[in-house]
């Protein structure tokens, strides 16, 4: 593609001469906020600098220099429901709950039948993030095992979770990620890693019997969209069982496969789940999931610690107005009618994209999960994070990022992730798909030249 240097230049300079609001604003931000902005991670946009939005509602969203976006990111899923959801803006604008007071709030039974009857599981714990649910479940898991190794798939992403944050490659096995910073030891020394969709390996890794728990997104979603093989996570399961193992799914970007999450959906019976992000509807707050079993081994290991901080939970988990977002968005939002809706749209959206490689001869594939999908510069879906990583093509996808940010659509800043929420119409999905056209011709032509 020798064209696409010029093309992407193209792209960065329209960008700039029509964002200048955002600019002023990254660059008075600048002297108070690292990277210009409240969480660096917000820098990791296509933009030559950052996007300041102003408002947005549903999936659509709104920046300071009066550009309007068709939001195909939706927060990283934070919005999966889309933005400010009724449901949850009635709480925030209505609820009289105390914002925190160290006590559980009236709604708590209530909100346990809820979780329960939506995700199977019996036992529940609030938390403020997925990353602390899942660092909160890892402890357990050890506590209640007596064994020190927690077990992730190459590829995963759990949050910020240090035991997870490690590499791994078939020639020098489990490494510290070179990428992390402040690290003072390894925790590859009590973190096993294999390749997703390898039972093989999970089969050699689980049988020394030091592993506490598999954590595992039913997905990978971060590496790059990568499905479970038909009979991975049925073997998996069995497998887990089989070596006493913890089973843990991290259901916070897979709640897009259908009602109920991945394990739902495919009748999955893990020990324990971790949700965030859109669990609330987007409002600060996460949660964990487990057994009848799991709870009763929690406990016991609790009472036989000696008495203090257990190195479990924060102030401000479970208070009270998280509590009631996430009531009202079991309620509301973890309902059959919004996931028809997300389905129905991504359904669309996802047709008219394959389409659209067929026709121009592009040799890509779409990947799908329920209301999320990818498109990936590889003729077959990947099979784990090894092939996904090799599809990846950096300046491509900065191109496309660009240049569909540029005539109003967002896509997810890593990789060339879609997410639908349940208020997209057919005009909107045709305006999407015109520009995705334009964009692959685009791209033929610098294939071409």
């Amino acid at each position: 593609m020798h064209n696409i240097d010029a093309a992407l230049a193209q792209e960065i300079a329209l960008f700039s001469a029509t964002h200048g609001q955002s600019m002023a604003l990254s660059q008075a931000s600048a002297p108070h906020f690292l990277y210009s902005a409240p969480m660096h991670w917000m820098s990791d946009w296509a933009t030559p600098h950052l996007i300041h939005a102003r408002s947005a509602q549903d999936h659509r969203l709104w920046d300071v220099d009066g550009h309007a976006y068709l939001d195909l990111c939706l927060g990283d899923t934070g919005a999966m429901f889309g933005h400010r959801p009724l449901a949850i803006d009635r709480v925030l604008r209505q609820s009289d709950a105390p914002l925190t007071c160290m006590l559980p709030s009236d709604n708590l039974a209530t909100v346990g039948d809820a979780l329960q009857a939506r995700f199977g599981l019996s036992h529940w714990q609030v938390t403020l993030s997925a990353s602390d649910a899942n660092r909160f479940l890892i402890r357990w898991a050890r506590a209640i095992t007596q064994r020190p190794v927690v077990l992730v798939f190459d590829g995963c992403y759990h949050g910020a979770v240090d035991d997870t944050l490690v590499d791994w490659s078939a020639q020098t096995g489990v490494q510290p990620r070179a990428s992390l910073l402040g690290e003072v030891y390894s925790h590859a020394i009590h973190t096993r890693v294999v390749p997703f969709n390898d039972l093989d390996a999970l089969e050699v890794a689980l049988a020394s019997h030091d592993v506490a728990c598999v954590l595992a997104e039913p997905a990978l979603t971060n590496c790059g969209l990568v499905l479970p093989q038909a009979d991975f996570w049925i073997k998996a399961q069995q497998c887990c069982q089989q070596h006493e193992t913890l089973l843990i799914l991290d259901e916070t970007h897979t709640l897009s496969t259908g009602l109920g999450g991945y394990a739902q959906q495919h009748q999955l019976k893990p020990d324990a789940v971790v949700m965030g992000k859109a669990v609330a509807g987007g409002w600060p707050c996460g949660v964990y999931g487990f057994s009848a079993d799991m709870a009763a081994a929690m406990m016991d290991a609790k009472a036989h610690a000696p008495a203090g901080h257990s190195g479990i939970g924060t102030t401000l988990s479970g208070n009270a107005l998280s509590l009631h977002a996430l009531e009202a968005a079991l309620n509301h939002l973890h309902q059959a009618e919004p996931y028809g809706a997300m389905l129905a749209t991504a359904n669309q959206l996802a047709q008219g994209l394959s389409d659209l490689l067929a026709q121009h001869r592009l040799p890509w594939t779409l990947t799908q999960l329920g209301a999320r999908m990818e498109l990936q510069f590889s003729a077959d879906p990947p099979k784990n994070a090894g092939e996904a990583r090799a599809a990846q093509n950096d300046k491509l996808e900065h191109f496309l990022h660009l240049f569909m940010l540029n005539r109003g659509v967002l896509l997810t800043p890593f990789h060339n992730m879609m997410l639908c929420a349940p208020s997209w119409t057919t005009n909107e999905l045709q305006q999407v798909l015109n520009l995705w056209d334009h964009a692959l011709k685009q791209v033929k032509s610098m294939s071409a030249s």
